[in-house]
């Protein structure tokens, strides 16, 4: 028994994840490519290895000729008298297995053969760490930050290395060598020096992955992710939804006491994230979404994708938010274009009051109008919100829904772009 060969399968097969049977035909391979170079061609080479034992043959399949004079190719044909030698029962015309033995191999035909095999599991190891990734592609894993290159950053998952690139980096996130961190796995690519994994600390699927690994009501389906909208480093809103009546969506990702979002926050460097309810009625959502502030009415239209929200005088610039990031996140959770109004300003403008959507025959009907009010599609009334107050520099009104190049939503001031620009980060 070949012990020692098969002592050093069991460790390449445990320590790098090959399989014997792949290397094995590595093996073969490389005595054939070995025989190629010792006799110039291999065609008729058969290599033969007991999976059991590790003891290999190595063989010429030969065709025997009568006499010595009739050998036109040594390594295809073989005289009478020479396989009588072999085999007793051979005869002219017949296919001769003749033993090659591989000690005679020179130095240059060895060394061949020795870095076929080597090849093969530089190959199947990449191959195997492909795999092992790529199965973990658009989920999140654990890394270990190594150093900067340029303005990437190289960070060590294990077995391989990813590529943290500048626009996938969180703006004012810094971090040190050997600090772990938790990335998403945008793509995992197969190239020739190995597998390229390119990985993000922006993505919104970080955030849903990581809200999925805590709760465990997320990971079992009792509670789901229906929507969300990030912009990292600042704030992320989080639709969610449960199936069954009994568990609360929004409280089960919060945690006691906050344990569950807190853990989040951490890991995401203090980035704040609004968990609201997800509701079918758009008008609800709405108003959901643009918590923390308080909302008098929303009026919206399902077809078109557009709202009218109206809220206090007072509660205007929480809506708006900070640069207008909470009308503009709301927007894009919900995936309607929202135009916000104080109350001073709906008494003027057409749409953003109830008359507007009543009949002529009903204006005067207040049975009507409360029926509208108590849940008419598209329809929210009174909603309180919770949260903190978010200041704003906002003035009158703010447009959120119209999506830029990058598909940002976009919040304007009453009539006028905000900024110089025109356009509110």
């Amino acid at each position: 028994m070949n012990k020692e060969l098969m002592d050093a399968l069991d460790i390449l097969e445990k320590e790098k994840e090959i399989s014997k049977e792949t290397l094995f035909e590595a093996i073969e391979n490389s005595l054939v490519t070995a025989c190629k170079n010792h006799f110039g061609k291999a065609d008729n080479v058969r290599v033969e290895i007991d999976r059991e034992t590790g003891d290999f043959l190595c063989y010429m399949e030969k065709e025997v000729v009568e006499t010595e004079d009739d050998v036109e190719d040594p390594v295809l044909q073989i005289a009478l008298e020479d396989a009588r030698e072999l085999s007793k029962k051979a005869q002219v015309g017949d296919v001769l297995n003749v033993e090659v033995k591989s000690r005679e191999f020179g130095r240059i035909a060895t060394q061949n053969a020795k870095n076929v095999i080597l090849q093969k599991i530089r190959e199947e190891e990449r191959s195997v760490i492909y795999n092992q990734y790529f199965e973990k592609e658009k989920d999140v894993v654990t890394g270990v930050v190594q150093r900067y290159i340029g303005r990437n950053i190289s960070i060590n998952l294990g077995k391989a290395d990813a590529m943290l690139t500048e626009n996938e980096q969180v703006r004012g996130e810094v971090f040190m060598p050997t600090e772990r961190i938790k990335v998403y796995v945008l793509e995992v690519k197969n190239t020739p020096k190995g597998p390229r994994i390119n990985v993000s600390r922006t993505h919104p699927e970080l955030v849903k992955r990581l809200f999925e690994s805590e709760v465990t009501e997320i990971k079992d389906g009792t509670v789901e992710i229906m929507s969300i909208a990030r912009e990292a480093g600042s704030r992320t809103k989080l639709a969610v939804w449960s199936h069954n009546p009994n568990v609360d969506a929004v409280g089960a990702c919060v945690g006691l006491n906050g344990a569950r979002v807190n853990a989040i926050v951490e890991e995401l460097r203090g980035e704040k994230i609004d968990i609201v309810n997800w509701d079918e009625n758009p008008g609800n959502l709405i108003q959901n979404a643009l918590s923390p502030a308080k909302i008098v009415a929303v009026f919206a239209d399902p077809d078109e994708k557009t709202a009218k929200v109206v809220v206090p005088d007072y509660q205007l610039s929480l809506a708006i938010g900070k640069e207008g990031q909470n009308a503009r996140l709301a927007a894009r959770l919900t995936g309607y274009k929202i135009d916000i109004k104080s109350e001073t300003q709906a008494k003027d403008a057409p749409g953003f009051r109830y008359e507007d959507y009543l009949d002529d025959e009903y204006d005067e009907d207040e049975d009507y109008i409360e029926e509208y009010e108590d849940g008419e599609d598209g329809y929210a009334g009174t909603y309180e919100g919770q949260g903190e107050y978010a200041e704003s520099d906002e003035e009158d009104t703010a447009y959120a829904g119209e999506q830029d190049s990058d598909g940002s939503a976009v919040a304007y001031e009453d009539s006028e772009y905000a900024g110089d620009s025109g356009q509110l980060e």
